[in-house]
């Protein structure tokens, strides 16, 4: 089944970016927002996930591509940068729409903040010769620490939205990791992490999610506030 990834990215899209143009939602106005987002995101995961394809950190396998590579990444896994931000912030915007009150406190924000750092600082101190969980979590914790200080509201609702996006990411990334087909679509060396699965899921892969939608939704909020400037002078 070739075209498996495919179908998991295309899937991923298709309701997101039909209910784009829902009247009230009217998301596509976000686009030029998206689109600078997600390009600056995938200038810092692209070369992340090709240095570690080349180094065996993790790979693909070949039974579910269409064949097609560029810098050694099926054409699948670019799409990926592409199908699953655009769902998830699609997604986040969504619930903050019919749900505007979906916030935690600003003082149960900070704190869980600083607690999530606290656990990877700890965990990076036993395990930093893991390069998926040095690379993950450091670069968790520097974009954590960036989004406290310039945009507490953000983590205040992303939080929250972040648990309903769980859902979709463990079916997809399930799927990605090996529940329910013969073999794994993507594969990991347990060696470079930590070694311990939800599921068929590495623990890892949370915490790359958080940090890969949260970049996106950042930057987002960062280029539209930008233009409002802009139109106000």
């Amino acid at each position: 089944m070739n075209y498996l990834y495919l179908l998991l990215n295309l899937g991923s899209l298709s309701i997101p970016f039909i209910f784009s143009f829902h009247p009230k939602l009217k998301f596509y106005k976000k686009w030029p927002y998206l689109i600078l987002a997600m390009l600056l995101t995938m200038v810092v995961f692209i070369p992340w996930d090709v240095i570690f394809t080349n180094n065996g950190i993790w790979g693909f396998n070949e039974n579910y591509f269409l064949g097609m590579k560029l810098f050694q990444l099926p054409i699948e896994e670019w799409l990926f940068f592409i199908c699953i931000p655009y769902a998830c912030v699609f997604t986040h915007y969504a619930l903050l729409y019919y749900f505007p009150n979906l916030k935690l406190s600003l003082k149960l924000t900070t704190g869980l903040s600083w607690g999530l750092l606290v656990v990877m600082v700890l965990l990076l101190s036993f395990h930093y010769d893991k390069w998926y969980t040095l690379i993950n979590y450091g670069f968790a914790i520097i974009l954590i620490l960036l989004v406290l200080k310039n945009n507490l509201e953000l983590l205040r609702s992303y939080y929250l939205t972040f648990l309903v996006m769980l859902i979709p990411f463990f079916i997809v990334n399930g799927i990605l990791t090996g529940s329910g087909i013969e073999d794994q679509v993507v594969w990991y060396n347990n060696s470079e992490n930590l070694g311990i699965r939800l599921w068929t899921i590495p623990i890892e892969d949370t915490i790359y999610a958080f940090t890969l939608i949260l970049m996106n939704l950042a930057l987002v909020d960062y280029f539209e506030k930008r233009s409002l400037r802009k139109q106000q002078l």
